[in-house]
């Protein structure tokens, strides 16, 4: 089983804690990390791009000039697509554009992303992280002290609110729930900052 060190609030090491090898100690597997990641990004799409074909739009039934005799070239609708004002060919409809991933293969790329960044030692384990009252300047001393400069997801196990209130404002740190993580934010995030009972509650989920 793969061992992290436990920090305490003021960067100071307190102990060792050993990690499940079911979630912290898989094979990544990057194909299938591409799979849901591409799921997730095509989820968020609204898919309300719309465009009038030549039916759709407003006018055109009468013909312009008549087929012969004028010279010019023959024409049936002022709506043609040829025409200015005319309606759109191929052009995008609403559409459904959500991708259905089983959730086995969800779990299958977490736990791919979560050993892959334990292997490059960008998780940092806290042995507890809370406040009294919501405190920016609280949250930014603590990630100071954990050399934590980059970009960093902060993990909670119950999404303690005065923790969430403390982060959700500062660029690059943001506050989630164990149970609410994605694969997405994970990549997006360079380090993860999790607190012991967090840890206990994903290998309880994920595991």
């Amino acid at each position: 089983m793969p061992k992290v060190a436990v920090y305490n609030m003021a960067g100071a090491q307190v102990g060792e804690m050993e990690l499940s090898d079911s979630v912290f100690g898989i094979e990544p597997n990057e194909a299938v990390v591409h799979q849901v990641v591409k799921a997730q990004l095509a989820n968020r799409r609204v898919g309300t791009a719309s465009t009038k074909t030549r039916g759709m739009v407003r006018g055109g039934g009468r013909k312009p000039w008549r087929q012969k005799g004028t010279g010019r070239a023959r024409v049936g609708s002022r709506r043609s697509p040829i025409w200015r004002g005319g309606g759109t060919v191929f052009g995008p409809h609403p559409r459904d554009y959500s991708i259905r991933i089983p959730k086995k293969v969800r779990r299958l790329a977490l736990k791919s992303v979560l050993s892959d960044k334990l292997n490059n030692g960008e998780i940092v384990v806290l042995e507890a992280l809370s406040f009294e009252e919501p405190k920016t300047k609280r949250i930014i001393e603590v990630l100071n002290a954990l050399n934590v400069f980059e970009k960093a997801l902060v993990v909670t196990a119950d999404g303690d609110i005065n923790v969430t209130k403390s982060a959700r404002n500062i660029p690059g740190v943001k506050p989630v729930r164990a149970d609410f993580i994605n694969v997405y934010d994970l990549l997006a995030y360079d380090k993860l900052v999790i607190t012991k009972d967090a840890v206990a509650k994903m290998e309880e989920v994920y595991g």
